[in-house]
């Protein structure tokens, strides 16, 4: 199956590998190898051949924030003075270690992030006294999320 323009081919056998892995990467190998009926060896070309095809982007462990007191997830849309304010915005947003996600959008924001804080108050300090002091920041505009429904990858 072609993917994209860019010449990545999956069949089925690489399917069955990569959804084994996204329920789980740290399902063995050869688990997976007995599972799809192919060898280890075999196995870990298809990975490689994934990877410098660039459809693997690595992988990681996910940390669990309520584990680490972060119960406050919100977005933010950032309004900038002007467009030329993006990349400086955009590295100092970077220094702010409760921002995990940012995005240059359309539509009414300059820029969209996602925030983990401890509580409504913790949120408030890093929305006030971090974001909103950002040369170029004019104004934000917050949305706290109550309860995440969907957190998912591309199907496969």
């Amino acid at each position: 199956m072609k993917i994209n323009d860019n010449g990545i081919y999956i069949d089925g056998i690489d399917k069955k590998i990569l959804r084994a892995l996204m329920d789980d990467a740290r399902t063995p190998i050869l688990e997976i190898a007995r599972n799809v009926g192919i060898s280890g060896a075999a196995i870990h070309q298809r990975l490689k051949k994934l990877e410098k095809s660039g459809l693997l982007a690595g992988s990681k462990f996910i940390i669990n924030p309520k584990a680490l007191g972060y119960t406050t997830m919100a977005f933010v849309g950032v309004y900038l003075d002007k467009a030329i304010s993006n990349p400086e915005a955009v590295k100092q947003l970077k220094k702010i270690p409760e921002v995990i996600e940012c995005h240059y959008t359309t539509g009414n924001w300059s820029i969209f992030i996602k925030i983990l804080s401890k509580n409504n108050e913790h949120l408030m300090h890093v929305l006030n006294s971090e974001i909103q002091s950002i040369k170029g920041v004019s104004r934000t505009e917050t949305f706290i999320s109550l309860q995440e429904q969907i957190n998912r990858q591309i199907k496969i």
